[in-house]
Formats: C-alpha cells, sequence, structure tokens
C-alpha cells in the first residue's frame, strides 16, 4: 500500500485489504476497521469490496483456502466423517471468529467450493452419488460448525468476571434438588474436545445408518419425514 503524500488518496490493493482483515481477525472485521488500519477513507475500500459482505467473503475465503483436508484411505464413512469433522473444528479454534463465518452460509466462495468439492470426492469413492454426499458432509459440518461455535464461545467467556462462581452456583442447585437424585456427583466429568467427539461420533452413526451409501436422498427425506409425522 502506498500512503497519502502531498494530498493525494492512499492507493490500495486488494491484497492489501486481504492482510489487514486478516490481522484484525475475523471477530473484529469491518470496513471501517480494515479502513483504518490502511489509513484511508471506507470509500476507498468500496472500490474494491462490495460492502460489509464483500469484505468477509474476501477475508473469510483468503482464511479457509489454508484448511487442507485429509482423507485415510483405510477410512470407513463413519470415520471418514468424524475426521473430517473434527479437522474443520481444529482448524476453526486456530482461527477465531472463521466458525461465525462458516454458520452463516456455506460455501461463500472458490475455498469453500473447494472443501465441499474435496468431501464429494471422498464421499464419491464410498459409494454416494453427489446429492446424497451433499446432504451426509453438509449435516456433519452444521453440526460441527454449531458446537464449535458453542466452544469458541464458551473459551471467550471464560474470562468474564464470575463465571467460574456462577458455575459453581449451578452445580450446587444441581446437587440439591432431589429431582436429580445423586446423578449430578456421580456423572463421569468429560473434557470438552472427548464431550465434541462422543456427540460427534453419535450424531454420524445416525446419519450413516439413514443415509448408507446408495441410498436416494429423496427416499431418505421422505422416511424421516414420516418417523416425525404427530410430534
Amino acid at each position: 500500500m502506498t500512503r497519502a503524500v502531498g494530498g493525494r488518496p492512499a492507493r490500495i490493493a486488494v491484497q492489501d485489504i486481504v492482510r489487514v482483515g486478516r490481522e484484525l481477525g475475523m471477530r473484529r472485521l469491518s470496513v471501517k476497521a480494515v479502513a483504518t488500519g490502511l489509513g484511508v477513507s471506507s470509500t476507498a475500500l468500496y472500490r474494491h469490496v462490495d460492502g460489509r459482505w464483500g469484505l468477509e467473503r474476501l477475508v473469510g475465503e483468503s482464511v479457509l483456502a489454508e484448511l487442507r483436508l485429509r482423507d485415510d484411505p483405510e477410512h470407513d464413512v463413519p470415520k471418514h466423517l468424524l475426521s473430517f469433522a473434527m479437522q474443520m473444528r481444529e482448524f476453526a479454534l486456530r482461527h477465531p471468529g472463521v466458525v461465525g463465518y462458516l454458520q452463516l452460509l456455506f460455501p461463500r466462495g472458490e475455498s469453500g467450493q473447494r472443501l465441499l468439492a474435496f468431501e464429494v470426492e471422498a464421499l464419491g469413492r464410498r459409494g454416494y452419488a453427489p446429492d446424497a454426499a451433499i446432504v451426509l458432509s453438509g449435516a456433519v459440518a452444521s453440526l460441527t460448525i454449531a458446537m464449535t461455535a458453542s466452544e469458541e464461545n464458551s473459551a471467550a467467556a471464560e474470562d468474564a468476571d464470575g463465571l467460574a462462581r456462577e458455575r459453581e452456583a449451578v452445580v450446587d442447585r444441581l446437587a440439591k434438588d432431589d429431582r436429580f437424585g445423586r446423578a449430578p456427583t456421580t456423572l463421569p466429568q468429560i473434557e470438552r474436545p472427548e464431550y465434541v467427539r462422543l456427540l460427534l461420533t453419535a450424531s454420524i452413526r445416525g446419519l450413516v445408518e439413514v443415509c448408507p451409501p446408495g441410498r436416494p436422498v429423496a427416499e431418505m427425506i421422505a422416511e424421516l419425514a414420516a418417523a416425525g409425522v404427530g410430534v
């Protein structure tokens, strides 16, 4: 980027916007913040990006471009999907705020499409048609993104004043409630990463059971819709 000299406007390029946007991070990303970081007006940014949505997409896709999924050919469908989910989770936790970008709309650009294509091909090698692969991988991704967003929010709240005291109060209330018996004190304590893995494993088993390789998507949806009638 070239700073303004003699009253002339600074010249910026897309790579400058991406650099400053990534320095700010997805959580603090805004047109105003990037413009301030570049020493230009917000109007100058609008010449390169289509408002806030365009800025988010530009920076978010730059971050996602670094995610390289691995596919172990020895993995069956459940193990492959669990590996896919855990890789997404680990990447999102290393890049605070990107999970919010994923949660809003996916895919939003080339990097997201590349990840989706990777999963369609990986599940295709395991017997899935493209439409079923998109449905299955999309369901697993949605669960993973939602859980990771909750995990990220919980981690951010750890620094909040009084959180530990509030948590202890909840445990104390449960322990004194006769409706729960001794369950609050006898349930196993599971660390968050393992808890996420357990939930994903159970969810993936159910998804693969209802959507095995070769089953038409319409048939799967009809079965699930029928099971929910009357609820």
